[in-house]
């Protein structure tokens, strides 16, 4: 989790990634520690990784980035032709090392390793339910819930008991389950997260979150893995099913406009292509006086391009990012408490000094950040700041697996555009129209998860899906 000053609670967290790769004669602990690497901006907190070589399944995780977490002597333990790992960012569940992932477990049908992107709307009953039956339970996540209806319905096949837990299950997962002999991938019916596939030169399968860990590990991009089916890779290649019919299509649209890296291809859209085209909605929805064009970098960029080529307004590089900061570092006292956003961002005084700048960035949720970094645009010398965002309002709180803030915390909720403004001093602000984000998408704009924005949850959340992250602690 980002710890640094202020500046990291001003954007939505992370959700998680997971990868699977089922390839024998291959180095899959190495493949999958290269494609965690590749999924990082999708989970900080925690990584792990479980590898099966057919008669023993071997778990390591911890605390930490990749990196951190994996070392060489580790990778060599990690035996075997199937594996599955994740990267790890709370959703439900605190950051504690009892929480990372995968699980692994003994069941009737042997061992399991499971991992689990997404949020589970109704986890509080699901998991009562259980308890009052005997289930125990270890973790705060509700990813230990899908384990234990898993194991409840283990007389059956494992496929039979994944699709039974289908029907229980309400709310966002996309998941990655390792056996014996399978890898396994199942996507829930609506879609929220994303899971695609792809093929290994030589021979082997490969999941994962995005398709840039595809393209890390050799991989080739098959598909998406579609809403409520149900994949199996085993010696005889790769079978499907449908587990539960699909619903109403619900992709996460903030994938787009801020979590996945701008190189994935998602649900048929490849994501720079789609901020670009946010960028040029806003130029045509906003035509500004400016002398500049500049990115809140990095999720901003595109957007930002975008928005010049529309206009004709040249683009800058103004804001110089530090790509070297880590996970963590010293937080600066009260004092240099804007400490925080200059170690992450830098303005160069030469690009902007004199100048009428329009500053893209993805979106905004406190404001914090925001009003930092017009500070330090002003103290530049900028004669004007006009802030333009790639997405509408965030107006309400997502519970399909990103962690963004109780609703009287999002600036947006709380107060009128005009009261925003002057709280981050811009002289301007322009948020991108639900209808122009969503024009985007042509005719698939229905296919897309909005709640956030508009309040219209696809799935109903319960009170338990609603009491936030530590419901279960």
């Amino acid at each position: 989790m980002r710890t640094a000053g202020m500046w990291w609670k001003d954007k939505p967290k992370e959700e998680c990634g997971v990868f699977g790769i089922y390839a024998p004669g291959k180095d899959v602990a190495r493949l999958t520690y290269y494609g965690l690497y590749a999924l990082q901006h999708r989970g900080q907190e925690s990584a792990g990784m479980a590898v099966s070589d057919g008669r023993q399944l071997r778990l390591h995780k911890a605390m930490g980035l990749v990196p951190e977490v994996f070392q060489q002597r580790d990778l060599n333990e990690l035996k075997g032709h199937i594996a599955i790992g994740h990267v790890r960012y709370s959703t439900t569940g605190s950051s504690s090392p009892i929480n990372a992932q995968p699980l692994v477990f003994s069941y009737a049908g042997g061992m399991l390793g499971l991992a689990h992107n997404g949020n589970l709307t109704n986890v509080g009953e699901l998991r009562a339910r259980l308890a009052s039956t005997g289930s125990v339970f270890q973790t705060s996540t509700d990813s230990e819930v899908i384990v234990n209806l898993l194991a409840r319905y283990g007389q059956a096949s494992l496929v039979d008991a994944i699709m039974k837990c289908m029907i229980d299950l309400k709310g966002a997962y996309s998941l990655v389950i390792l056996t014996g002999d399978k890898l396994l991938a199942v996507r829930d019916p609506h879609g929220f997260r994303p899971l695609c596939l792809g093929t290994l030169p030589g021979g082997g399968h490969v999941v994962a979150s995005e398709s840039c860990a595809l393209d890390t590990v050799g991989a080739r991009w098959v598909r998406d893995v579609a809403p409520g089916e149900i994949v199996i890779i085993d010696e005889n290649g790769l079978a499907s099913l449908q587990g539960v019919l699909p619903r109403r299509r619900a992709h996460c649209i903030f994938e787009y406009i801020y979590f996945a890296r701008a190189d994935s291809l998602m649900d048929g859209f490849n994501v720079n292509r789609v901020r670009r085209e946010m960028g040029r909605q806003l130029a045509r929805e906003y035509a500004i006086d400016a002398d500049l064009v500049i990115p809140v970098p990095d999720s901003g960029i595109a957007a930002a391009r975008g928005y010049a080529e529309a206009s004709g307004i040249p683009f800058e590089e103004g804001l110089m990012k530090n790509r070297y900061i880590g996970r963590t570092f010293i937080q600066p006292t009260q004092d240099l408490r804007d400490l925080g956003v200059r170690l992450k961002l830098n303005p160069i005084r030469d690009v902007l000094a004199g100048k009428r700048v329009i500053m893209v960035d993805d979106s905004l949720v406190r404001g914090t950040t925001s009003s930092k970094l017009i500070a330090m645009l002003r103290d530049c010398g900028v004669k004007e700041v006009h802030l333009c965002l790639s997405s509408p309002p965030v107006v309400h709180s997502c519970h399909y697996g990103i962690d963004t803030s109780n609703e009287e915390e999002l600036v947006a909720a709380r107060m009128p555009l005009e009261e925003i403004r002057r709280l981050i001093n811009a002289d301007g602000l322009y948020y991108l129209s639900i209808d122009g984000l969503l024009s985007v998408f042509g005719e698939r704009r229905d296919d897309f998860c909005t709640a956030c924005f508009t309040g219209d949850y696809p799935v109903a959340v319960t009170q338990s899906g609603k009491a936030g992250k530590f419901s279960l602690e």
